[in-house]
């Protein structure tokens, strides 16, 4: 691991706000668009769905699900992301069934 020293800006992962912020950005993009992110010392939140909570801390991602927990390496937010929605592939069909352009048809006229 590389040094930090004083007046360096903290890398994402570093950062359980900025970490969290990145896993956010990354589950709009897999359907997840109504989440909620909540940030305290020296750790943050993020409600994707009723039954999935995930905590960013001490440079991790942790949830659980169906009684397992998983942890995942905060410096990849993008591969978080997609292990969260492997274990929601209906959300996953939702939201290609109701993609921007799938809601734009030409009509024959």
């Amino acid at each position: 691991m590389l040094p930090v020293t004083a007046g360096t800006p903290r890398l994402p992962w570093h950062d359980p706000r900025e970490a969290t912020r990145l896993l956010r950005y990354a589950l709009h993009r897999q359907g997840f668009t109504h989440t909620y992110q909540s940030n305290g010392k020296g750790m943050s939140v993020l409600s994707v769905l009723t039954e999935v909570t995930v905590w960013c801390k001490d440079g991790s991602f942790v949830w659980t699900h169906e009684g397992a927990t998983f942890t995942h390496p905060g410096d990849d937010p993008v591969g978080a992301a997609e292990r969260i929605a492997g274990h929601f592939p209906r959300r996953q069909e939702h939201q290609e069934d109701h993609s921007p352009t799938a809601s734009v048809r030409e009509h024959p006229g």
